[in-house]
């Protein structure tokens, strides 16, 4: 089963270069990945849904 992504690899692409490097050592869980929290980011946007209620 595929992921359907509101951040297509073509969007992907052009945005990932402006984001600054995810620092190497950070103390606690490991973070979210980038293209994750955009992608629920403009879930939220696209739907109107609540924090709370993400996938």
């Amino acid at each position: 089963m595929s992921k359907a992504w509101i951040v297509d690899d073509g969007l992907w692409q052009l945005i990932e270069p402006l984001l600054p490097p995810c620092p190497t050592k950070v103390p606690g869980p490991r973070p979210v990945p980038d293209r994750m929290r955009l992608q629920g980011s403009c879930l939220y946007l696209h739907t109107g849904i609540g924090w709370e209620d993400l996938p």
